[in-house]
């Protein structure tokens, strides 16, 4: 009768665990959420990133995004991979060349922390920092 206790709890103990397991599938990373740039040599400050977490760019978490500074709003897009949430902003080079705003910050169960900020210009790297991301629709 124990064995058969004994093997019950083994098949049952991490059924349960794995259903008691909180999921990543019901989160979401839609909303506004407040980035603060730091340590920067031309973009301290924070700013206002949207999400739109509808997976339309074939990852779970993926979709719109739109980066507004000074009132000026910016499209891009922003996927989370791996841990790691990137969310790219296309922006008016002064001289005709692309230019563009990359945040990478890790993210997991519906938050978004810490990462880095990087400005391209005609596919260098211009302008850089630290990221911090804030509380979703905090701005």
């Amino acid at each position: 009768m124990i064995g058969k206790m004994s093997l019950f709890m083994a098949m049952v103990l991490p059924i349960l665990a794995f259903t008691l397991t909180p999921s990543a599938v019901g989160q979401s990373y839609s909303g506004k959420w407040p980035v603060t740039v730091s340590h920067s040599g031309h973009s301290n400050g924070t700013y206002c990133v949207t999400l739109t977490d509808n997976g339309s760019l074939g990852w779970q978490h993926s979709g719109g995004a739109t980066l507004v500074i000074q009132g000026t709003s910016f499209f891009g897009t922003f996927q989370l991979i791996n841990g790691l949430l990137t969310a790219t902003f296309q922006e008016p080079g002064g001289t005709g060349q692309n230019a563009g705003a990359v945040f990478i910050a890790f993210a997991s169960k519906g938050i978004i922390g810490k990462g880095v900020y990087d400005q391209v210009y005609g596919g260098e790297e211009f302008d850089s920092g630290v990221v911090v991301f804030g509380t979703l629709n905090g701005c």
